[in-house]
């Protein structure tokens, strides 16, 4: 049995009052492409911090590719790359010539072979020797994730990546994560774009007020969790709602069904109630639902 890439056992953290984590247990298997989700003020962040040894928790242990995060922090820093959710950099310096600067942070000598690959997947290469103060945002965070990848460490943690990038950009970044995952890459995820954790992660923890409230693989918590829809643009619309549906805009009415077998009976319901059907559509289960519904029962 491989050693986790990530071990959380018992970890708890208080500000004063605020409890940011309650008692967080976790392991996330080396290779996997794991998502960690939950709203503002979940503990998602205090979270990262405790692993990249920015924070220390009140109690609990964590390590990274078994090195202990407090006790052996060097080798446990060493094995994990950290992509903030801010845009940290310095000012004063080009993009190649911060990458040269970060691999020396980790005693790494002659690094321009690697710098330029990283550089080349993100598509930095033009912007090499260009000042930090004159890049776009989406080109800063660009700047970020190459950051966290120069010292090659096996664990990838990915804070909000994509959080005010472009489309294309967008794409082009979990193009090259991707590769990343392919190649071994233990990659960890916090997304407020779910269709993101949905299409990439392959499984998921659920954080609500410093707990985990749901863990399972994405296509079990859709199965779990989620229902599909029928939305109906009705001539009645007070009928549709009295026959068990939810008003939308626009004349139209949602109702949630667990199996396609049940869309016959709605539809002769809202014939027989006299509704007046214009139009219809169904809607699959996605993770948005998942995330609502998981957070209204925690």
């Amino acid at each position: 049995m491989s050693t986790p890439a990530i071990r959380i056992q018992g970890v708890s953290k208080h500000y004063g009052s605020l409890k940011a984590l309650g008692g967080v247990d976790l392991e996330v298997g080396q290779g996997e492409f794991f998502g960690l989700l939950g709203p503002n003020g979940a503990g998602k962040t205090t979270l990262i911090s405790a692993l990249s040894g920015l924070v220390r928790p009140d109690s609990g242990t964590l390590a990274i590719m078994g090195h202990d995060v407090v006790a052996d922090y060097r080798n446990a820093r060493r094995n994990l790359g950290v992509v903030p959710q801010e845009l940290v950099f310095d000012p004063f310096f080009s993009v190649r010539e911060l990458l040269r600067i970060q691999s020396g942070y980790f005693g790494i000598r002659s690094n321009d072979d690697w710098i330029d690959e990283i550089l080349a997947s993100l598509d930095l290469t033009h912007k090499a020797s260009a000042n930090m103060r004159m890049l776009s945002g989406g080109m800063k965070r660009r700047v970020l994730v190459a950051q966290a990848l120069v010292h090659r460490p096996p664990v990838i943690v990915l804070d909000e990546p994509t959080a005010g990038v472009d489309v294309e950009l967008r794409q082009g970044l979990w193009q090259f994560i991707r590769k990343l995952n392919r190649d071994g890459h233990t990659i960890v995820l916090t997304t407020h774009y779910l269709e993101e954790a949905e299409a990439l992660c392959g499984r998921i923890a659920m954080l609500k007020a410093g707990r985990i409230v749901a863990l399972d693989t994405t296509a079990n918590l859709l199965r779990r969790f989620a229902t599909h829809s029928l939305s109906v643009r009705l001539e009645h619309p007070a009928r549709g709602v009295e026959l068990g549906g939810s008003a939308g805009e626009g004349g139209w009415v949602d109702f949630a069904f667990d199996s396609y077998g049940e869309v016959e009976t709605l539809l002769a319901r809202l014939r027989e109630g006299g509704a007046g059907l214009v139009e219809m559509r169904l809607g699959e289960p996605d993770l948005e639902r998942v995330f609502v519904e998981v957070m209204n029962r925690a």
